[in-house]
């Protein structure tokens, strides 16, 4: 949507205070983890440990320069908790419930902020979608905890399997990644020690699916509750999730089958499952159980474009979105066809929106050679693993082939930064900052050119 001005504001608007808002989020964070209290050695952590840190978690991305549960104390956890749950439903949605519990009247100022917030197209029925997205993420979340709990309780003892299960089922919904298993199964080993555990892996991936399904979907099944009811964008965000859940888990299975790295030396089922989860997280979740750096090429290229993809707006995923894949393609498709109009189940999708998805994939396309070029040349990546980072930073996800502890400073801080236009997202940093708010009326003559 256009994000209109705030009148009385020199160029406010919704989409800027969310992207200063995520950065006040960010610097607060920093602050907390920086005080010896956060740490387990009760010393200061460096600055730059600590804001990437608070970036990832705000950012719901997952990448870490320190093992979670090895480096940070209770309280740095629940700091690192907190700011996933912020990153994930977005400071805007829980202003509305401060509102909601205080019975306070929501202005249009914060109806627009939250229908940019959710990428709606107008404030109709935001107040209502807001609510009931707080009440279905307490609800999943909560869910989410007791399942987990039925095997982390007696793994782990009582206090620290609820806090594990509380944790872990946040960050899942969240699609942050972040983990506390470096003490049971290695430092960054993620979920590595749940191979052959359906529970704990099943309710992982449910959790990530519907976190990163979008709000505005949700509203829409609850709303209708049939496939013939739903919204054309709806049907697009399921077929569109469906069809990358399976089609990854295939290629996964046919690419990894025999390696010994990664699927090879397990059992039939167990290479099903895994296969299952490792397509279900390169949606933005960042949770492993197999070894990233253990990859075969071709499914590490193949990982980095559904990394990027990721999940759909208005949801708590990262990524350039499943319906703005779906539109390119379609425009492709059109294209090929000789069709000016993109059309789609008898419904033609306005050029803008064609022009926006192409827009965003662009951007984050020179993003990531660059970037990967970048990292390539100031530490000595390998141009694939400098790709993996960038491409798991953009979207957002938080694997990685090992290569994150050790981020030179520079490096560091441009993940840093690739983490924040990931999730506040591209079009919306340029709709705050860099485009102007009144269009020219100015119209050229048109000219033809030859393409390709």
């Amino acid at each position: 949507m256009k994000a209109p001005v705030l009148r009385g504001g020199k160029g406010l608007n919704p989409t800027r205070l969310i992207a200063l808002g995520f950065g006040l989020i960010i610097l607060l964070g920093t602050l907390l983890l920086h005080l010896p209290a956060a740490a387990r050695s009760g010393e200061w952590t460096s600055w730059l440990t600590c804001l990437f840190t608070a970036t990832s978690a705000t950012c719901v991305t997952g990448l870490a320069k320190v093992d979670t549960f090895l480096h940070w104390s209770w309280f740095g956890q629940l700091v690192i908790l907190v700011l996933l749950q912020l990153g994930g439903l977005g400071f805007v949605t829980l202003l509305t419930l401060v509102s909601l519990a205080l019975r306070r009247r929501i202005g249009l100022s914060q109806r627009l902020m939250m229908a940019s917030a959710l990428n709606l197209t107008n404030t109709a029925g935001v107040v209502r979608v807001v609510r009931h997205a707080l009440m279905g993420t307490f609800l999943l979340e909560t869910g989410g905890a007791v399942l987990l709990s039925t095997r982390f309780i007696p793994r782990f003892g009582p206090v620290q399997g609820l806090w594990f299960s509380v944790f872990h089922s946040v960050s899942a919904f969240c699609n942050g990644g972040f983990d506390l298993m470096g003490a049971y199964t290695g430092s960054f080993s993620s979920l590595a020690g749940f191979q052959e555990d359906p529970v704990v892996l099943g309710t992982i991936m449910a959790l990530i699916i519907i976190g990163g399904i979008g709000f505005v979907v949700w509203e829409d099944w609850l709303a209708h509750r049939s496939w013939k009811g739903l919204s054309l964008y709806s049907k697009l965000v399921f077929a569109i999730t469906g069809a990358m859940i399976l089609s990854g888990w295939a290629f996964t299975l046919w690419m990894e089958w025999d390696n010994p790295a990664t699927l090879g030396l397990m059992a039939p089922w167990e290479k099903g499952l895994n296969a299952l989860f490792q397509s279900v997280t390169l949606r933005t979740a960042g949770f492993a159980t197999l070894d990233q750096g253990g990859l075969r090429d071709s499914t590490a290229v193949f990982s980095i474009l559904f990394m990027l993809v990721g999940g759909s707006s208005g949801s708590t995923a990262g990524g350039i979105k499943t319906v703005t894949a779906g539109v390119l393609l379609l425009a492709l498709w059109e294209s090929l066809r000789g069709r000016e109009q993109v059309v789609f189940r008898g419904r033609t999708i306005p050029a803008r929106r064609v022009l926006d998805a192409m827009t965003l994939t662009m951007a984050v396309t020179i993003l990531l050679l660059t970037g990967s070029m970048a990292l390539s040349l100031l530490d000595g990546l390998p141009f694939l693993t400098a790709a993996y980072e960038v491409g798991s930073a953009l979207g957002t996800v938080g694997l990685s082939m090992g290569a994150t502890p050790g981020l030179s400073p520079a490096s560091s801080l441009l993940i840093i930064l690739f983490m924040y236009l990931g999730r506040v997202g591209i079009l919306t940093f340029s709709i705050a900052f860099l485009t102007r708010r009144a269009e020219s009326r100015l119209r050229y003559p048109a000219v033809d050119i030859m393409i390709g």
